[in-house]
């Protein structure tokens, strides 16, 4: 084994820039983060060591820019690069860039990223191990009418999915052979603009699934283990924006049968560091094998709270060279853990972004509870990025004690001067459905297709930026407390002075 890694470039922003520093800095590390035009001063530039300035807030003059991210890690001496999650963290040209510069690249080789990169290519490498796949058509170089035909072939509804890429774009389900044509073809067009190809395939589609996904981690000495499932059924427009573990719907066999499934696709590939496989669940318990993400995920947080693996920890130091420390019969899920993801976008409009000011953040305390923020108060919230501020992650015994401190922990979340979906998230977290344990992934659509703010909640804007500048200046003020709870009628908590959530739900 060589020396250790001593310095790390995140090559990344945000909440996830801000933990991985924090990961970084507990290994001993010295850390450099880089930054846009639209970023100096942003949180993760104040927890790094050093900062680099990248170029102007468009992400292709900046954060997709591998030519300036490896010259900021040469010219730093940073002998690491954390490429985060987005971004180019599943680019096999930047992890290769990196690579040629000498510098260690902590996540798997260029060429795995590349092969598991492609959907289709995924589904060919895991094909023959053993790993149970969706019934589809995936000759990306078939024709329109080719896919049309291949989807009736295999009874609709069918799925049509961009073969690069992720996050929702890309993708249409069909249930009317009419649909097939335009479908393909908005499809196509979409997954051009958003991944620069435009190849599509089609997969059957499976009605009222749950989307179940098993967190790995494979040294480069050939171990390879499982740290159990995520669900993260709850999703709008493709994307997750609450996820939890472990999953109500698992028996411990199916559970097993997942992670050793899961297991074996990592080792057809030959996969190092940390990754995650996704599959679908369908009603009657069959799974099926949806792609790799060759990367952190945004969820890994619930992972980490009922395991205690730090995972960012561990692809450091698996990046040093070192063995797994553990087996798989050394792991075991202790509790509960839910994850709500903030973002500034208004689920009354479609859950368009809604960039703007942050005049007062404020985060819950407590036992179990785990806020990862890249927010703070008097930062603007820039219009070319991800909206995602923060992610809020709450662990109990078991689900029912999460579920309620996930309720509370939200209510007691403080955020002005943009609109979010925070008070959709306790609409989810709260509503019978999900209590139950009864999730899918068309569960937003179901249960929640036109939700609005309780009536009283939504105050008018200048009430609360007025509401907000008074209480950063008033020194009662700064002896408030968040009160204990919705009946309280201390008329200095933050909730009567700001026309906060709880205040909204008294009306």
């Amino acid at each position: 084994m060589g020396a250790r890694l001593s310095k790390m470039l995140i090559a990344n922003r945000g909440e996830i820039a801000v933990r991985v520093a924090r990961a970084a800095r507990e290994s001993g590390m010295r850390t450099v983060a880089v930054y846009s035009g639209a970023d100096k001063g942003a949180p993760h530039v104040r927890v790094a060591d050093e900062a680099v300035y990248i170029g102007a807030a468009p992400p292709r003059e900046s954060y997709l820019n591998i030519e300036k991210l490896v010259n900021a890690a040469k010219a730093s001496g940073c002998d690491c690069v954390h490429p985060g999650y987005g971004f180019l963290s599943e680019n096999e040209d930047f992890a290769q860039a990196v690579k040629d510069a000498g510098i260690k690249f902590i996540g798997p080789e260029p060429e795995v990223i590349r092969r598991l990169g492609s959907k289709t290519g995924a589904r060919a490498a895991v094909r023959d191990h053993g790993v149970p796949l969706i019934p589809g058509f995936d000759d990306i170089s078939a024709s329109p009418e080719a896919l049309a035909a291949a989807a009736r072939e295999i009874g609709l509804p069918v799925m049509i999915k961009a073969a690069s890429g992720g996050g929702g774009k890309g993708m249409r389900v069909v249930r009317d052979p009419a649909e097939l044509p335009p479908a393909i073809e908005a499809a196509r067009r979409e997954a051009q603009n958003a991944f620069a190809d435009g190849a599509v395939y089609v997969e059957k589609f499976i009605d009222h699934p749950r989307h179940v996904e098993i967190q790995i981690l494979a040294d480069e000495h050939g171990s390879t283990v499982h740290l159990f499932e995520r669900e993260c059924s709850i999703q709008r427009r493709h994307q997750k924006i609450v996820e939890e573990t472990p999953s109500v719907a698992l028996t411990p066999a199916l559970r097993k049968a997942m992670g050793d499934a899961a297991v074996r696709a990592a080792q057809a590939v030959g996969y190092t560091n940390a990754g995650t496989v996704e599959f679908i669940l369908g009603p009657d318990g069959g799974f099926y094998f949806l792609e790799v993400n060759t990367r952190l995920q945004v969820e890994h947080p619930i992972t980490e709270m009922v395991t205690g693996v730090d995972l960012v920890k561990a692809q450091i130091r698996i990046a040093n060279g070192e063995k797994l420390w553990f087996g798989q019969d050394d792991l075991a899920q202790r509790g509960h853990a839910i994850e709500c993801r903030l973002y500034a976008e208004d689920p009354e409009n479609g859950f368009l972004p809604t960039p703007g000011d942050v005049l007062l953040w404020e985060e819950p305390r407590g036992f179990g509870v785990r806020m990862d923020a890249g927010v703070v108060t008097g930062m603007k919230i820039p219009v070319d990025y991800d909206p995602i501020l923060a992610k809020l992650v709450c662990w109990g015994q078991d689900r029912n004690e999460a579920l309620a401190r996930m309720a509370a922990a939200l209510r007691q979340t403080v955020i002005l001067g943009t609109r979010t979906n925070l008070q959709f998230l306790h609409a989810v977290v709260t509503h019978p459905a999900f209590v139950a344990g009864e999730t899918h992934t068309g569960f937003i659509p179901q249960h929640l297709p036109n939700w609005k703010r309780p009536a009283g909640a939504a105050r008018g804007l200048a009430l609360l930026v007025a509401a907000a500048l008074e209480d950063k200046t008033s020194p009662a003020s700064a002896k408030a407390g968040l009160g204990d709870g919705p009946g309280d009628s201390d008329r200095f908590s933050p909730w009567e002075r700001l026309g906060g959530f709880r205040m909204g739900e008294r009306t």
